[in-house]
């Protein structure tokens, strides 16, 4: 059964039985619920939505079934067409719509596609409005507009170049210091919509010299999307054999940063919000947040500036709220998702990519020097697969007094926080499973943590 509804939106692989996989069925249904759900929120009269996909080979089929229902139930569309998630946040607000839909996968391969769904301030629907929009969907609670109420349907064909405008304008981007410091850049588009916007970006911003490894935006992943160490080997082997002084990789909805230096190791993906945060501080005293899997380093980051960084629980829905709740200037999740809220409140790789080479043309150091100024931590990740009858809340609880002399927060699974690192222990939301997060100052310090907890959680779970 491949269809998973989260916090995150609802995905599945395309194809198969109605109700296990991410079929035409189940794609109307869910768009008609979505708004049903709108109208019983409170919006009234005619709607608009703001459509947008990435290039995976399902996208354009699965962009059809949402806009001919949207109109069907009487939604006006106004479609991007191959775009990126963050530029249909961006659409959203600009055309003052009453939500949208993001059709995309994000890291998952190319069988995979998924409805992400936004609100009026172009930022994800809560984890209720979620759970309620599954129940009309599974009622079929919905009704179609009769045909002289249809929406209409508008192409939006400058989404792209709106959004670099905007970032363009930010007073934060240095476009005169990226372009004297004459950069030579490289990215990884992944045959996504990366080559329509991260290069363009680059090439407004000054950049002159820009290479562009998967550049046809075919939805045929030139390697698994998810931009992590183990899938950027090419990028890696150009970086070694070239003369760049940076590279950038994104996933194919363009809402998470890899930063790549020029030895071809990785800038590592926790380390792009972190590295932004710097610049952002240096300029605009604030408080910040992140994940609580995410590195302690944006809290020591956060601490040499005098301001407040505080945690979330994980997904970006929760960052954002926190980042309200805290007036945060900067924040993001440690997977290279950086949300610049002068900007808008989502995950932004064009706002990281504009920001980060404004640090680095004006910061006096290389990629590599820039990296090595940071605290440098480890992490290491783990899972444990749950058989079926075990009391999580009751074993999670357990966790927590057993370590309740340190530093614990509950407000997502478990985290403890020790002086010399920390662990999270969560259930997943879409599998039977235990992710077991530790972070220290090396590899085996970190592992060391994560494995006596794992022992402990397999202990409890015994008795």
């Amino acid at each position: 059964m491949s269809l998973i509804k989260s916090i995150s939106g609802i995905r599945g692989t395309i194809g198969g039985k109605v109700g296990e996989n991410l079929t035409p069925i189940d794609i109307i249904e869910l768009t008609s619920a979505f708004v049903t759900l709108l109208r019983e929120s409170g919006a009234e009269g005619k709607i608009t939505l703001v459509v947008g996909r990435d290039a995976r080979v399902s996208g354009d089929m699965v962009s059809r079934l949402v806009c001919g229902t949207l109109q069907g139930m009487g939604a006006d569309v106004i479609d991007t067409g191959l775009s990126t998630t963050p530029t249909t946040e961006m659409a959203v607000l600009h055309h003052h719509a009453d939500g949208g839909v993001i059709i995309t996968a994000s890291h998952n391969p190319m069988h995979w596609n998924a409805l992400k769904l936004l609100n009026a301030k172009g930022e994800f629907i809560s984890g209720e409005e979620g759970k309620r929009l599954q129940q009309i969907a599974a009622d079929r609670d919905f009704n179609y507009a009769e045909v002289n109420e249809l929406g209409s349907y508008t192409y939006y064909e400058n989404a792209i170049q709106d959004h670099i405008d905007a970032v363009l304008k930010l007073p934060l981007v240095n476009k005169d210091a990226i372009a004297q410091a004459d950069f030579s850049v490289i990215v990884d588009a992944v045959n996504s919509t990366g080559s329509i916007s991260i290069a363009p970006l680059l090439k407004q911003l000054g950049v002159r010299k820009v290479t562009v490894l998967n550049d046809e935006p075919n939805g045929v992943f030139a390697h698994n999307p998810e931009p992590i160490p183990e899938h950027l080997y090419g990028i890696s082997e150009a970086m070694k054999k070239g003369n760049y002084d940076v590279g950038f990789v994104v996933d194919p909805d363009v809402d998470r940063l890899a930063i790549i230096k020029p030895d071809g190791e990785m800038f590592g993906e926790e380390y792009t919000l972190v590295s932004v945060a710097d610049y952002i501080l240096t300029h605009t005293p604030g408080n910040t947040v992140s994940n609580l899997s995410s590195t302690r380093a944006l809290r020591d980051v956060s601490q040499k500036y005098g301001v407040t960084y505080n945690a979330a629980a994980v997904g970006e829905v929760n960052v954002v709220e926190k980042m309200k709740e805290t007036n945060a200037v900067i924040g993001g999740e440690g997977n290279g998702g950086v949300i610049y809220p002068e900007l808008h409140y989502g995950r932004d790789a064009l706002v990281g990519v504009a920001l980060f080479l404004s640090h680095l043309a004006t910061c006096d150091k290389d990629c590599v020097e820039l990296r090595s100024s940071y605290p440098d931590y480890c992490i290491s990740k783990n899972k444990i697969e749950l058989s079926a009858g075990i009391d999580i809340k009751k074993l999670l609880s357990s966790i927590a007094e057993k370590y309740a002399q340190y530093e614990v927060n509950t407000i997502d699974g478990v985290k403890i926080d020790f002086a010399d690192g920390w662990v999270h222990v969560r259930s997943s939301n879409t599998e039977p499973i235990l992710r077991i997060y530790a972070e220290a100052m090396t590899d085996s310090m970190a592992d060391n943590i994560a494995k006596k907890i794992m022992m402990d959680i397999r202990e409890m779970i015994k008795d």
